[in-house]
């Protein structure tokens, strides 16, 4: 749905302007979990939520960002950007300006309006799609001229050295690059990236367990600092690794005395997970859906024994998944911990698809799951304006299909 036409008349009642209004998708992710950050690979699809911005200019350095969900709005200098104690989620946008002023960039001051669709804590990256709609905004009122692959990494430096969340880069890659009917498969350490195709009678029924365990952030900096002990304890009989991606499945099997029995489970995940994702991506190229079942299958398998981040939840939700009928694959999908699963699904059996698991889940748990059916959809862009982005610079073309 085009929220433009509504963002642009509360725009005008708030800010007494005219508004340009941007869009930035979360995402879902496919297959390849927790190896963005081991320099992987990672077969993401963007999704029809999104954050709305709409941006305009003001004359100081001062920078106004409004949120609509939460009806909170925060005031900073451009010269003087420091991180909030409260009001945390506006350390997203003053991120972004702050990233975008590091890297040389003259910004305008800016009043932001901000309308988020995309779920809040079903790890479906409503951080990535806030970052990348502002970079967006203020870019474009700005007049800089940042391509998109520029454009992720500045978000994802703001999330990292601004906001304090150690991310890779997959969620505002796609949320850049997304393609409508498209899942992106992406090298994580090259930002090499290739848009396979999602057959039309595939959906991706997004399966939200309503559930999100307080350890799921202090375990995922642990499994991090896990994946990089490994790293230093192989690099040992490896010199030349610089990480789990770069050892093979043989290569671990021969020195897996050097490593705990923790950090060995920890390195396959990794290792065979990076397999996992070429051989899906291949699937989808040659069209042959009936793979994805068992690759699924299998990668959840391994979050759950191997890397440890499901839980009762997410494998309960699986498990009434496989059941149902139009079932092509099903797995956990994000940090883990509760959140969400994804599932393919052939498109005539979703709505039954999408009732039958809610209501075994419900009987099961005592929670009422939210469940999307979604389609892959078109990345961030500038609704009713000639954006100043580059739309495919010269540095993704150069990368892409290169995989």
């Amino acid at each position: 749905m085009n929220r433009a036409p509504e963002l642009t008349a509360r725009f005008r009642v708030m800010f007494n302007t005219t508004a340009t209004i941007c869009r930035a998708p979360g995402r879902v992710n496919l297959i390849g979990e927790h190896t963005d950050y081991n320099d992987g690979l990672v077969l993401p699809a963007a999704i029809g939520f999104s954050c709305w911005t709409a941006a305009a200019a003001r004359k100081d350095r001062k920078i106004t960002v409004y949120s609509e969900n939460l009806g909170q709005s925060v005031t900073a200098d451009l010269d003087d950007l420091k991180p909030l104690q409260e009001n945390t989620w506006a350390n997203y946008p003053l991120g972004i300006a702050w990233a975008l002023e590091q890297a040389g960039n003259n910004l305008s001051g800016a009043d932001l309006y901000f309308a988020g669709e995309v779920p809040l804590g079903a790890g479906l990256s409503s951080s990535a799609a806030i970052e990348v709609s502002t970079g967006l905004a203020l870019s474009h009122i700005s007049r800089l001229d940042i391509e998109r692959t520029t454009l992720a990494l500045l978000c994802q430096r703001a999330e990292n050295d601004f906001v304090g969340a150690r991310c890779g880069i997959m969620d505002q890659f796609i949320s850049c690059h997304g393609l409508a009917d498209r899942a992106l498969l992406l090298d994580c350490r090259s930002l090499e990236f290739r848009m396979l195709p999602i057959p039309s009678d595939v959906t991706l029924a997004i399966c939200n367990t309503m559930v999100r365990h307080e350890l799921g952030a202090s375990e995922y900096n642990a499994r991090r600092a896990e994946c990089e002990q490994a790293v230093r304890l192989l690099r040992q009989v490896l010199p030349r690794i610089q990480a789990l991606r770069d050892v093979t499945r043989l290569q671990l099997e021969e020195h897996r005395d050097l490593l705990s029995t923790s950090l060995y489970k920890r390195a396959r995940h990794v290792i065979t997970e990076n397999e996992r994702v070429f051989q899906t991506a291949n699937a989808f190229q040659s069209g042959a859906i009936r793979e994805l079942s068992q690759l699924m299958a299998d990668s959840h398998s391994s979050l759950r024994e191997d890397y440890q981040v499901s839980c009762p939840e997410l494998d309960l939700m699986v498990e009434i998944a496989m059941r149902q009928r139009g079932i092509l694959g099903a797995r956990m999908t994000g940090g883990g911990f509760g959140g969400c699963t994804i599932n393919l699904v052939n498109t005539a059996h979703a709505e039954e698809f999408r009732h039958r698991v809610s209501a075994a889940y419900t009987s099961a748990m005592g929670l009422h799951p939210d469940i999307y059916l979604c389609k892959a959809s078109q990345g961030a862009e500038v609704i009713g304006g000639n954006s100043a982005i580059a739309e495919d610079g010269s540095a993704a073309k150069a990368k892409r299909g290169t995989l």
